[in-house]
């Protein structure tokens, strides 16, 4: 057995918890860029909402994801010391349609929600979860708006 070998030397193991924070904080660097093209998307569909009323759901979710944005950026400066890059906006790719930007943005939006768990888990227990657990309310929030908004744009397609 190698703990009776004499010549055995155990590997350094890294402790688990650095491998899950470093996993967490490029996830939280992926976040905000996310964040940021998400605020992309969601100006194009204010522009093309159909009534003054969507627009306003849709420019509070905006919004929200601004301060999401900044809560990663913050929480990235606090763990590590340093800022996140500014991400390029030309990557961003327009909506064919009103309609299919809310089922785009539905569907970032729940994604997002499997991406912040997997921060939540990461976090230092603390405000840093507190916060990523606040953000994945608010994105499970703008997720049923958006399912909102786009099933009164089918229904009154068919009207």
């Amino acid at each position: 057995m190698y703990w009776t070998n004499p010549n055995y030397h155990r590997p350094a193991l890294q402790p688990i918890w650095a491998e899950n924070l470093r996993n967490t904080l490029q996830l939280i660097k992926e976040s905000v860029q996310g964040e940021r093209h998400d605020e992309l998307l969601y100006e194009e569909l204010i522009a093309l909402a159909p009534s003054p009323e969507q627009a306003e759901v849709i420019a509070a979710i905006r919004d929200d994801e601004r301060g999401h944005r900044r809560m990663f950026r913050d929480m990235f400066r606090d763990l590590t010391g340093q800022d996140i890059q500014p991400v390029n906006a030309a990557q961003y790719e327009h909506v064919t349609s009103y309609v299919a930007g809310l089922q785009q943005a539905l569907q970032g939006e729940l994604a997002a929600v499997e991406t912040y768990r997997r921060i939540w888990f990461g976090a230092p227990v603390g405000i840093y979860r507190d916060t990523v657990f606040g953000i994945i309310l608010d994105e499970l929030k703008h997720a049923s708006q958006y399912n909102y908004l786009f099933t009164l744009n089918l229904l009154s397609s068919h009207e």
